[in-house]
């Protein structure tokens, strides 16, 4: 098992943890890995788009001029594509972009992005995330003190201070253990995790 150093929020050694190989120490699978991203941001997307085909165009149903005798190219409606004004010959249309990725396709994404985290020592475990009040100064500081700038801060359950300290600060997003996807913890460098969340990852994705 792989052991990381624990810190406190001063970023002072207190300790160190043992990590499950299952989810920490696998051989990273880049295929499922960007299998996941893809699957994410195919999710975001609204699929809203749309565009008129000629058929809907308003208009153009007198031909603008006669078929021969003119010297002109025939043309049959003012609304066809390569007039101005015309219809998109392949009309972009609501859609919807999402699909499925089956669960153990999922789970090893997720163990094979956060098992790189660890051998890359781009993991930050923290003994408690804790602050009294809201305040963006002290959230600031706890991560000069853990010297991490780009970072993904993963915390047990939903701690309301720590997510509105957090959230002006330019490269540095929080979530809970059920939150966490392949994209986010790809995107931000530094993966910031505190003792309670690591026993709930080895709960939930083992």
């Amino acid at each position: 098992m792989a052991n990381v150093a624990v810190v406190n929020m001063n970023g002072e050694n207190v300790g160190s943890i043992e990590l499950n190989d299952a989810i920490f120490g696998i051989e990273a699978n880049e295929h499922v890995m960007h299998l996941a991203v893809v699957q994410y941001l195919a999710n975001q997307r609204q699929g809203t788009q749309s565009a008129k085909t000629r058929a809907e165009v308003r208009g153009g149903g007198r031909k603008p001029w006669r078929q021969k005798g003119t010297g002109r190219a025939r043309q049959g409606s003012t609304r066809s594509p390569q007039w101005t004004g015309g219809g998109v010959v392949f009309a972009p249309k609501p859609r919807n972009y999402s699909f499925k990725l089956n669960k153990k396709v999922k789970r090893l994404a997720l163990q094979s992005v956060l098992s790189t985290k660890v051998a890359e020592n781009k993991i930050i475990v923290l003994d408690e995330l804790t602050l009294n009040e809201i305040k963006t100064k002290e959230m600031v500081k706890v991560l000069n003190n853990i010297k991490c700038e780009k970072a993904l801060i993963v915390m047990e359950g939903s701690n309301t201070n720590v997510m509105l300290s957090a959230r002006n600060i330019p490269n540095v997003k929080t979530a809970s253990v059920n939150t966490i996807n392949v994209y986010d913890l790809l995107k931000y460098n530094t993966l910031v995790v505190t003792k309670g969340a690591v026993a709930k990852i080895e709960e939930v994705y083992a």
